[in-house]
């Protein structure tokens, strides 16, 4: 059985490059100068203004992975280091490779996947005109798709949804965050042309997050 992980790094857009009609939109509810910059900076969330520039894999059972990822620069040639191979290539190309590798992936496992991740590829890849292999979008209580923070907030039954590093540091497990760089900064690492450090920042993601699902599967899913 094959059982990956996934997560993205997402860029928005300058918000100056968009259309007149859609700067209207976004600040429509924006009054103060504040409200206006908080929503500039918000771009990033979603797909119709925001690009994928990361896409992080891992499976479970062999611990090997993959990190696809976007560059301004020359493409860096293909190369492995702890088990995951870092390759380049536009939105498109490294959306393409997902695609590829999730073909034959018989269960999935994310953080807050259902309410960013999948819609987001999706909605990129029908841009790109790329058809989905695998439904990112099953039944919500479908054991193919694990994304633990639907999981650990028992389907929302918990008054608090904590995010990854909460988690991490309540169960012992070293958080992505420890390593300096959080998902805010994630745009300005992007224009300053730190693609690997994304890249490697993704990854760490990916660790922390299976450490958790082995967690949450010995300790916390009921097995009869």
């Amino acid at each position: 059985m094959s059982r990956i992980i996934f997560d993205i790094e997402t860029v928005g857009k300058d918000f100056k490059s968009l259309d007149e009609p859609v700067q209207e939109y976004f600040l429509r509810y924006a009054e103060t100068a504040d409200e206006k910059k908080e929503m500039k900076e918000q771009l990033s969330f979603y797909p119709l203004t925001a690009e994928i520039v990361t896409i992080g894999m891992l499976n479970t059972d062999t611990r090997e992975g993959f990190a696809f990822f976007q560059t301004t620069g020359d493409p860096l040639l293909p190369f492995e280091e702890d088990n995951v191979r870092y390759e380049t290539g536009t939105e498109k190309e490294i959306l393409q490779k997902f695609w590829k590798i999730m073909k034959g992936c018989d269960k999935f496992i994310t953080f807050n996947g259902r309410g960013f991740d999948c819609p987001f590829i999706l909605i990129r890849s029908a841009v790109h005109k790329i058809k989905p292999t695998k439904d990112l979008m099953p039944n919500r209580y479908s054991d193919i798709h694990v994304d633990l923070l639907d999981q650990l907030s028992f389907y929302g039954a918990s008054r608090r949804r904590f995010n990854l590093d909460m988690w991490c540091r309540t169960f012992g497990i070293k958080s992505p965050k420890e390593g300096g760089i959080t998902g805010y900064e994630v745009k300005d690492l992007f224009k300053a042309g730190r693609h690997l450090d994304i890249a490697k920042y993704c990854v760490g993601d990916l660790r922390a997050t299976m450490e958790l699902f082995m967690y949450w599967e010995k300790y916390i899913k009921f097995s009869p």
